[in-house]
Formats: structure tokens, sequence, C-alpha cells
């Protein structure tokens, strides 16, 4: 396992992580454009949980490597998923905010196939 692999490994969780709080605890700047994309409210308890789960696979993958996989691939589901639901909004200058989060789970998990 490279060096390179374990800081963005960490960093991808740490950032996933902060999501799911912001979900966790309503933070305005999510929850409003959440509402606007037409998200139901019901839904958001359960995105900040697959954010958390997923979060927290990563970082377990740094020891069962299968676990990280298994996490990365949900997460990228997850952030296409939020990418198509802000596209199908037409907040097209909202895309970037779903990108951010899915780089580097994306950069993580290419980095762990090459380790």
């Amino acid at each position: 396992m490279s060096i390179a692999f374990t800081v963005v490994t960490v960093f991808a969780a740490l950032w996933v992580g902060f999501s799911a709080v912001s979900v966790f605890t309503r933070a305005k700047w999510v929850v409003e454009p959440l509402a606007a994309y037409g998200v139901p409210a019901s839904w958001w308890t359960w995105l900040g949980v697959a954010k958390a789960a997923g979060a927290a696979g990563l970082l377990a993958g740094l020891f069962v490597p299968a676990v990280g996989v298994a996490a990365s691939v949900g997460l990228v589901l997850y952030f296409t998923g939020a990418v198509i639901t802000v596209l199908r909004a037409r907040s097209f200058s909202h895309v970037p905010f779903p990108l951010m989060y899915l780089a580097p789970v994306v950069a993580a998990y290419l980095l762990g196939l090459s380790g």
C-alpha cells in the first residue's frame, strides 16, 4: 500500500464524512439545494447514512481492501447519481459540487488498483 493511496483515501473519507455530517446537521447550504432539486426530505437522513457508511468503508479498506473497493464503488455510484440529479434539476452551475466529492473517491480507487 503506497503512501499516496493512504493519504488520498483518508482525505476522501474525511471529505465524504464531512458531507454526511452536513446532511445530518441540515446545513442550509446542503438542504436548500436538495429541496430545489426535488429530493424528498424523507430521503436526506438515508443519503447521509450512505455517505457516512461509504466514508467508514474507505477507512476500513485500508485494512480490508475488498471493503474499500466496495465503498469506493458505492460512493462513485452515489455521487454519479448526485450529478444526474443536479443535471435533471437544470442546476448546471451546481454540477461541480458533487464532482468535488466524486474526484477524490475515484482517485483513491484508482490508486488502490495500481498499488
